[in-house]
C-alpha cells in the first residue's frame, strides 16, 4: 500500500463520518427554502421572530462547537458526538411539536447546542494518518456541500408531502440514523490525541486572533453566511411573487445549482493555478451584484433566476475557496485552531443573518434585506481587496518543506 493512499479502514472512517455530517447538515439546511413562508401562519410570528428562528441555531452552534471539541478530548469522541446528536434530535422534536414561533426558536437553539463538528473532525483525525488526513477532511467537506445542494431541491418536495413539522421530524430521524452510523460503521480509534492541524488548541487562540490575514477570511465567511441566511428570508417570497409556488421552487433551484457548478469548476481551476486573488475578489463582487439584482428587479422570474445563478456560482466558489485559503495562510501548527475559529465565525454569521435580516424585513420589507446584503458584500470587498495573494498550492508545499 502506498503511504499516501487511504487504507480500507481510513476510507471507511472518512465516508462514514462524512455520512454523519451529511445527515445532520441536511436536516439543518432543509428548512431554509420553506420556513419563512410557512412560519407566517403562526399566530405569534413576526418578521424578526421568523428570522431569529431561522438563524438562531447558529448562535449556539458557534458557542458550543469548540468547547465540545475540547470535551471530546477528555470524555471520548464517540461519547460526545453521540450526546450531541441526541441533543440535536431533541431540538428537532421540540420544533416539530411546537405551534408557536417561540417554541420553534427554543427547538432551534437546542439543535445548535448539539454542535459536534469539532469533535467529528477530531475523530476523523484520530482514525487517519497524517499523510492522508487532508483527503479525509476533503471528503467530509464535499459531503457538506452536497447536503446543502440536495436540501434546496428536496425541501420544497418534502414540504408538499409532510410539511415543515414533518421536515423537523425527519431531521430528528436523520440525527438518530447518524447515531446508529456512529456506533456501527465508524471504527473505534486505538487512541485519541490533540491534532493541531485539524482541531483547536487553546494556547494558539491569541496567535490566530491577531493574524490580520486570517481575520479577513473569518470576516468573509461571517458575511457570506449572513447574506445566505438573510437571503432565504426573502428569496422564497420573491419566487412566490414571480409565480412559483413554494412546492415547485425546486424546479428553479435544481437547474440553477447545476449551472452554477458548471460555471464554478473552471474558475476554481484557474484560481488554484495562481489567479486566486482576482477570482476571489470578483466572486465577492458577484455576490453583491446578485443581491443588487434582486433589490432592483425582483418582479420578473427571468431576472430572479439570473440573480440566483450569479449568487450560487459566487457562493459555491467562495465556500470552496475560503477553507483552502485558511489552510494556506495559517501556520502549520495552528491550522486546526484557525479552522475552528473560522467555523465559529460561519455559524455566528448564520445567526446574524437571521436576526438582523428578519428585523430589517419587518421595517423595510424585501428591500431592507437585499440592501443589507449589498452593503455587507461591498464592505467585504473593501476588506478583502488588500489581502495578500496566496501562493499556489505547489509553491506553498515547497515553502512548507523549506
Amino acid at each position: 500500500m502506498k503511504t499516501d493512499s487511504m487504507s480500507g479502514g481510513e476510507r471507511r472512517a472518512a465516508f462514514s463520518l462524512a455520512g454523519i455530517f451529511s445527515l445532520r447538515m441536511l436536516g439543518l439546511f432543509m428548512i431554509y427554502p420553506v420556513f419563512a413562508l410557512w412560519a407566517r401562519r403562526l399566530p405569534d410570528a413576526t418578521e424578526f421572530s421568523i428570522g431569529l428562528a431561522l438563524g438562531v441555531y447558529g448562535l449556539t452552534q458557534a458557542l458550543f462547537q469548540i468547547p465540545l471539541g475540547f470535551l471530546s478530548d477528555r470524555l471520548g469522541r464517540k461519547r460526545v458526538i453521540g450526546a450531541g446528536l441526541s441533543v440535536f434530535a431533541a431540538g428537532s422534536v421540540v420544533a416539530a411539536m411546537s405551534h408557536s414561533i417561540v417554541g420553534i426558536i427554543l427547538g432551534r437553539l437546542l439543535q445548535g447546542a448539539g454542535a459536534v463538528g469539532s469533535a467529528t473532525l477530531a475523530l476523523a483525525a484520530d482514525l487517519t494518518r497524517e499523510q492522508v488526513r487532508t483527503k479525509a477532511m476533503a471528503i467530509i467537506g464535499m459531503s457538506i456541500g452536497l447536503s446543502f445542494s440536495l436540501s434546496l431541491v428536496a425541501s420544497p418536495v418534502l414540504n408538499r408531502w409532510i410539511g415543515v413539522p414533518g421536515i423537523f421530524w425527519l431531521t430528528a430521524i436523520l440525527a438518530l440514523l447518524g447515531i446508529g452510523a456512529l456506533y456501527t460503521l465508524v471504527p473505534q480509534p486505538l487512541s485519541s490525541s490533540v491534532h493541531a492541524e485539524s482541531e483547536p488548541v487553546p494556547a494558539l487562540f491569541r496567535r490566530v486572533l491577531t493574524d490580520r490575514e486570517l481575520l479577513r477570511l473569518d470576516f468573509g465567511i461571517l458575511v457570506q453566511h449572513t447574506i445566505l441566511t438573510a437571503s432565504f428570508l426573502s428569496v422564497p417570497l420573491v419566487l412566490k411573487t414571480a409565480g412559483v409556488s413554494v412546492h415547485d421552487q425546486w424546479l428553479v433551484y435544481l437547474p440553477v445549482l447545476v449551472a452554477s457548478v458548471v460555471f464554478m469548476v473552471p474558475l476554481i481551476i484557474a484560481a488554484e493555478r495562481g489567479r486566486m486573488k482576482p477570482i476571489f475578489l470578483a466572486s465577492v463582487a458577484a455576490l453583491g451584484l446578485s443581491q443588487g439584482m434582486l433589490l432592483l428587479g425582483h418582479g420578473g422570474l427571468a431576472g430572479v433566476i439570473a440573480a440566483l445563478l450569479v449568487f450560487f456560482t459566487a457562493f459555491n466558489l467562495l465556500e470552496a475557496s475560503l477553507p483552502s485559503l485558511i489552510s494556506r495562510v495559517a501556520p502549520a501548527e495552528a491550522k486546526g485552531t484557525a479552522l475552528g475559529i473560522y467555523s465559529s465565525s460561519q455559524f455566528f454569521g448564520i445567526f446574524v443573518g437571521g436576526a438582523v435580516g428578519g428585523w430589517l424585513q419587518g421595517i423595510w420589507g424585501l428591500a431592507g434585506v437585499f440592501s443589507l446584503c449589498v452593503v455587507l458584500a461591498v464592505l467585504w470587498l473593501t476588506v478583502a481587496v488588500s489581502m495578500r495573494p496566496p501562493l499556489p498550492v505547489a509553491r506553498r508545499d515547497i515553502a512548507d518543506e523549506g
